[in-house]
């Protein structure tokens, strides 16, 4: 049995972890820390986008 998947929801929570990211490098104040832990979620989603959101661009979803 095949499984389901949303992958427009995945693809909403994908955008929104990259506006969230985005925000928070934008009120980090300019901590080292936050940047860089940023900038590494922002990485991941990207591979994300890659995975998900560009397979369902694809698919038409």
């Amino acid at each position: 049995m095949a499984q389901q998947y949303d992958i427009k929801a995945m693809v909403t929570k994908i955008k929104a972890l990259r506006t969230d990211a985005e925000s928070l490098k934008e009120i980090s104040g300019g901590i080292p820390a936050v940047i860089k832990n940023a900038d590494r979620i922002l990485a991941n989603v990207r591979m994300l986008e890659i995975n998900i959101s560009d397979v369902a661009e694809v698919q038409g979803k």
